[in-house]
């Protein structure tokens, strides 16, 4: 079983060089090669061939250099180059009867294989591969058959069961590798496609909720100065604050926040009381139309260093966000904590509350506890923005019971002498 013995330790370097080209092609993240690539990789599993083959005369060489031939013949359209390849190879070992052989197989083959190539690949995967099965076959028939005429072996069993046997099982693994790693390549492909598309959807979906809340509540002071009786006091303040919110929308517009580390523009100081002050008078009339109750208590002192414009888009989000908990009305309560190092922000309502698999999730991308109503961004921003002002959050929720957020900033003053 001389040449059962070659073949197999032939088509064992076969396998080991496609293992290395697979992982080489994995970590250069290039699996799709290009025609000088596969060639060269083809022209080097041959002459791995060729270096081992078995030879009972010195006019022959018996090995599986079909198998690249075929391979690269169907999935690369390179059968012509490989058959010239082949019978020029064979031409260094000597011009005698295996050479001439070599043309009278591989150049037919080359010929044949290089013009059914564009018919090959608008087959179905497994066609594909029973197709190259199918002509292995039929190819190392006809080797055997010439084989016979030429230089007939001595143990023709071993003979017919190494070139029937082992150039259709090595093109069998060989093929089917290429497909499963294809397959694989193609839903890798299809995959970014659609978290693409998808992030490109979500992007415009998270931007117009964060330009939703100053709008809405510009929309509502609106609608509020229609009215004929207000007071010209209360038309300065509404339409300061529709200006505000306006400018607010334009901000989010010309800057939106990155989500990984937003940045922040202007650096000041920022009195927690007035500006959670400006946001609650913001978020009055949804309260109201949620029967809403806002119990605030703030402590008299209280300065943080940030960005005043994403402190407010932070606490628009979480006290929008409590409001919404609550469809059937309950009660929000709004504290702040001063101490000589930090200052503490409770914003508590009772809501429908959170799992506390939705709470271990909250603040992640694209998740939304408000299912498709959501876009899983506002709270992700308020994290990022949280973080960005050195500040930290803590969320605690009960199923029917409510949520509590919990923010805590560096004090003003302390982050001064710090500096």
């Amino acid at each position: 079983m001389e040449i059962t013995k070659h073949f197999f330790f032939n088509l064992s370097l076969l396998m080991v060089i496609l293992f290395i080209v697979l992982v080489w092609a994995e970590k250069s993240s290039k699996f799709r090669f290009s025609k000088v690539c596969s060639f060269a990789w083809l022209l080097f599993m041959i002459w791995i061939c060729f270096q081992f083959s078995f030879q009972p005369s010195p006019h022959y060489f018996f090995d599986l250099r079909l198998i690249p031939v075929i391979i690269g013949g169907l999935y690369a359209g390179l059968g012509l180059v490989l058959g010239g390849s082949v019978i020029l190879m064979r031409s260094f070992y000597g011009i005698e009867p295996g050479f001439y052989s070599n043309i009278f197989l591989y150049l037919p083959l080359g010929i044949i294989l290089w013009k059914l190539y564009p018919w090959f690949w608008k087959q179905a995967p497994r066609k594909r591969i029973r197709f190259s099965v199918i002509i292995t076959m039929f190819l190392s028939v006809a080797t055997v058959l010439v084989m016979e005429f030429s230089v007939p072996p001595q143990n023709r069993f071993d003979a017919w069961f190494a070139y029937l046997i082992i150039p259709s099982l090595g093109v069998f693994m060989i093929t089917y590798v290429f497909e499963f790693a294809k397959k694989n390549l193609d839903m890798r492909e299809n995959l970014v496609r659609a978290e693409k598309l998808e992030a490109v959807e979500q992007m415009g979906a998270a931007i117009s909720h964060e330009i939703r809340n100053p709008l809405t509540a510009a929309i509502g002071f609106v609608q509020l100065l229609q009215e004929q009786r207000l007071p010209p006091r209360k038309r300065g303040e509404y339409l300061s604050i529709v200006k505000a919110e306006l400018e607010s929308a334009e901000q989010v517009i010309q800057n939106y926040l990155t989500f990984s580390k937003p940045s922040l523009d202007k650096i000041e100081e920022i009195n927690v009381k007035k500006e959670l002050m400006q946001v609650m008078n913001i978020l009055k009339p949804t309260a109201n139309q949620n029967s809403v109750e806002i119990n605030a208590h703030f402590a008299l002192l209280g300065s943080i260093k940030g960005d005043r414009q994403k402190f407010h888009q932070c606490f628009l989000n979480v006290i929008k966000n409590s409001i919404e908990a609550m469809p059937r009305g309950g009660q929000l309560y709004i504290e702040t904590h001063y101490s000589s190092s930090q200052i503490t922000i409770e914003i508590k309502d009772t809501g429908v509350g959170m799992t506390p698999e939705q709470l271990q999730r909250l603040g992640e991308p694209y998740y939304s506890t408000k299912g498709s109503k959501g876009t899983g961004l506002g709270m992700m921003v308020v994290f990022s923005i949280v973080r960005a002002m050195s500040g930290t959050v803590r969320v605690k929720s009960e199923v029917d019971k409510g949520t509590v957020f919990t923010f805590t900033f560096p004090n003003y003053k302390s982050e001064i002498h710090k500096d």
